[in-house]
């Protein structure tokens, strides 16, 4: 451009700092604006937009509503990309209270928000695990003459989903069909998942079977959806048929379809084809704590806890799940003292810790030791806890 003697503009300047956010460099967002400053060039707008969403995407809520305060100072008009950054950004943050605080405000000074801004504020209802106050929103979106679109319908469901609150999920997903609007694969799996979760097989089937008529293309994520089915009906075949399908269509399976099979094959007892298959994901070069913790888990409970141990010692990641099995399945072998020596692992670890494993274990030792070496093991405790505090 300066050979071409073609001089920048605010919009040369927003493209950059737009570019600098998309490259994750907070820092050059910054110089671009600074030297936009520099030139004369007054920021607009959206150049305040780009600082702010770079500001909330690096965890820097404070600079973000900090520069929100300077756009009203300096008489530039937000627009309402602005206020759902601000929103958007706040929820992200963890900051769902603000961002509704900063809605009600709005809405007092004339504001009207639109399905985009609603859709931002439910989805970190949601997140928030604020169930109740989800749907009072979904209610005010309904009744103040926006129509829900298929983003608001799919977030609802899954939250609802999340809250085994099933019946009110297949609700918004029947009138979200009912209403015209287009429904896609992950709202299928979505219902297919929770269905299973609920031990609604049948019903399941019948979701897998409408998609496969309408001609659906799978992608890996629905094959994971199905293999899940499949195992938790303990039909360990057919999902290993399924995953061979999905192989031969050109699919890379990935680590959850990996998990799911060695939980299957766990769940079913069959230790010698699950460590099979965690030594073939190894080898892949995956390395998956959830089906670690299933193997182990599925030992214990057949009675292989020296085995499990020697798994445990071997792995190279654990966390609380982790020892909590071995934790609980060794009080139950009434192995007391190897359970506390790992409980107290954990704790050093900086693991949380179940109430009950650690219940057990005091109870396990009150009855097989003194009660002085129950007093030193409580006092061993309290002094890893405050030293991980």
């Amino acid at each position: 451009m300066k050979e071409a003697g073609v001089s920048p503009n605010v919009v040369t300047y927003n493209s950059l700092m737009a570019g600098a956010t998309r490259g994750h460099t907070l820092s050059k967002c910054f110089d671009m604006f600074e030297v936009m400053l520099e030139m004369g060039i007054v920021p607009d707008a959206w150049s305040y937009n780009t600082l702010i969403h770079c500001l909330f995407k690096y965890g820097q809520p404070d600079e973000a509503y900090r520069v929100f305060n300077d756009i009203l100072l300096q008489n530039i008009y937000p627009c309402q990309t602005t206020y759902n950054i601000m929103m958007n950004g706040l929820c992200r943050n963890g900051y769902i209270k603000n961002a509704l605080i900063l809605f009600r405000n709005l809405e007092r000074h004339g504001y009207i928000p639109e399905t985009m801004t609603f859709n931002i504020l439910i989805n970190g209802l949601c997140k928030s695990e604020k169930w109740k106050d989800t749907m009072k929103l979904f209610e005010e979106l309904q009744q103040s003459g926006f129509s829900p679109n298929a983003i608001t319908y799919t977030t609802l469901m899954k939250c609802c989903f999340k809250h085994k609150h099933l019946r009110k999920g297949l609700e918004i997903f029947s009138e979200m069909k009912n209403k015209g609007y287009a429904y896609d694969l992950f709202s299928y799996c979505t219902v297919i998942g929770a269905l299973l979760k609920s031990g609604r097989t049948q019903e399941a089937n019948k979701y897998v079977a409408f998609m496969i008529k309408i001609g659906y293309q799978l992608d890996i994520a629905s094959y994971n959806t199905l293999i899940n089915m499949h195992c938790k009906a303990g039909k360990l075949e057919n999902a290993f048929n399924l995953l061979n399908v999905a192989e031969e269509s050109g699919l890379e399976c990935d680590i959850y379809t990996h998990t799911i099979l060695i939980d299957g094959l766990c769940k079913a007892g069959n230790i010698v084809d699950a460590e099979r298959h965690i030594n073939h994901l190894n080898s892949m070069g995956f390395y998956c704590l959830v089906a670690f913790n299933c193997f182990i888990d599925t030992l214990c409970k057949l009675g292989h806890i020296d085995y499990a141990l020697q798994v445990f010692h071997s792995m190279d990641v654990k966390d609380s799940f982790t020892y909590s099995s071995l934790v609980h399945n060794l009080c139950k072998a009434r192995r007391y003292r190897l359970a506390s020596e790992l409980l107290l692992s954990s704790i050093k670890a900086g693991l949380k810790i179940l109430k009950s494993d650690k219940k057990a274990v005091f109870e396990g030792l009150t009855l097989t030791g003194s009660v002085k070496d129950v007093q030193t093991f409580k006092l061993k405790v309290r002094v890893a806890k405050l030293l991980n505090y």
